[in-house]
């Protein structure tokens, strides 16, 4: 009876201590593990604190210096002039722009550890904080060009369907270009219009758009009637658009001579009271209302055959160009060019003003055809150059692969149409 007591007695104390090793293996083994997270844990802080680093970004100040921007964000003057100090051995600060992007890179207990500033659409310019001071380089931004397809609806202007659609402002201004002698892009739109384009991307890594290349096609669709365009070259090898029969999309001249729409004070008339001189006479020209300064174009190629001030026309620049076809700019505030200069379609020539007889700031516009003067809102502009006919089979090779591209009017193609330029470059 005792010797069995004594086994029941040696049985259990052997169970309690199989139980005790195993809870204090399991501790031990706890202990361990969490000593060993607990060591990773401070390796990943001390990671953190050596590697992360937060940045905060704001565009550059129009008139603001490169160092008080830095300041603006946070540094102190003594870093901010180490940072112009390094940065100005690789790049000109003066040529800083401002709207572009500057950045300032922090780590998580707020010591600086990098600032970055975008130059442009392929370069940053880095100013690295180190145990030696400061080291900047300048480096090429990585991306990747792909050809895409972009669509919208006009609900009130271009510009916002373009906005609404995620472009920029510049993609709206170039497809503006592109069929702006044909369209008024202040009064033809109508709601409802459509728009569809091919157009080279330049992407960033992470998606972003970082710049556009060409427009190759494009498409709008103005009130029911549609406006095709098809990139391709001019007789003399220059890039153009085209519709595509092959009529050239550009004519020989604008259809304004100011840069930004403007109303018609005075229409062109053979018989004009004139507000000043109290009497009739021909106005062989038309007055566009507009605030002194702003900017006057050229509305073709040609060459300046005066630029001076000559009696009640005041300021006037006179320009001659090809087939017998010559302009005047009058009143104007301040003269851009000189005689003899050569100028471009678009160029800025002037400025508004009101020299001479006017009794308010405007432009007075006159058109001449081999020494007649011409009605310019009746006028028929003639057109560019058609595709060349030794051009022809490679005009038609473009226009079937780009406009067949052009994304459906629900954008629901738009990438496909990138997917499947790719595969047709290859």
């Amino acid at each position: 009876m005792k010797r069995r007591l004594l086994i029941l007695c040696l049985a259990a104390a052997a169970v309690g201590a199989a139980g005790l090793g195993v809870v204090l293996l399991k501790r031990y083994t706890a202990e361990r593990e969490f000593a060993h997270q607990a060591t990773l844990a401070r390796m990943e802080a001390d990671w953190v604190r050596s590697h992360v680093v937060l940045y905060s970004d704001r565009k550059v100040a129009a008139g603001v210096h490169f160092s008080e921007s830095l300041q603006r964000m946070g540094l102190d003057a003594q870093s901010a002039a180490g940072v112009v100090g390094s940065a100005q051995k690789v790049f000109d600060l003066r040529r800083v722009r401002a709207g572009n992007h500057l950045s300032v890179g922090r780590s998580v207990m707020g010591e600086l550890r990098a600032v970055r500033y975008q130059i442009d659409a392929d370069r940053m310019l880095w100013v690295f904080s180190g145990d030696h001071g400061f080291h900047a380089e300048v480096r090429t931004i990585p991306s990747q060009t792909e050809v895409a397809g972009v669509t919208g609806t006009v609900r009130d202007s271009l510009f916002n369907a373009v906005i609404d659609g995620g472009e920029s402002a510049e993609f709206a201004i170039r497809l503006a270009e592109i069929f702006g002698w044909d369209l008024d892009f202040y009064t033809d739109p109508r709601e409802g219009d459509t728009f569809r384009v091919v157009v080279e991307k330049k992407k960033y890594l992470d998606g972003q758009t970082a710049a556009y290349g060409r427009i190759l096609a494009a498409e709008y669709n103005n009130d029911g009637r549609p406006y095709q365009a098809v990139l391709f070259r001019d007789p003399a090898g220059n890039p153009a658009y085209y519709a595509p029969d092959g009529k050239s999309l550009q004519k020989a001249f604008l259809r304004s001579p100011l840069k930004f729409a403007a109303p018609i004070t005075s229409h062109f008339s053979r018989s004009r009271f004139h507000p000043i001189l109290k009497t009739r006479r021909p106005h062989l020209g038309i007055d566009y209302g507009a605030p002194v300064g702003t900017p006057v174009q050229a509305i073709g190629h040609g060459r300046v055959v005066f630029a001076g001030h000559k009696g009640g026309a005041g300021n006037l620049i006179e320009l001659q160009h090809a087939n017998g076809y010559e302009t005047m700019y009058m009143h104007l505030s301040r003269l851009l060019v000189h005689s003899g200069q050569r100028v471009e379609q678009g160029q800025r020539i002037g400025l508004v003003g009101m020299t001479g007889l006017a009794t308010g700031p405007h432009l007075d516009f006159r058109i001449l055809q081999h020494g007649a003067y011409r009605n310019f809102e009746h006028l028929q502009l003639p057109p560019a150059q058609p595709v060349a006919k030794r051009d022809w089979n490679d005009f038609l090779a473009a226009r079937q692969r780009w406009l067949t591209l052009l994304p459906e009017p629900d954008g629901l193609h738009a990438r496909a149409a990138g997917t499947r330029a790719a595969a047709s470059s290859q």
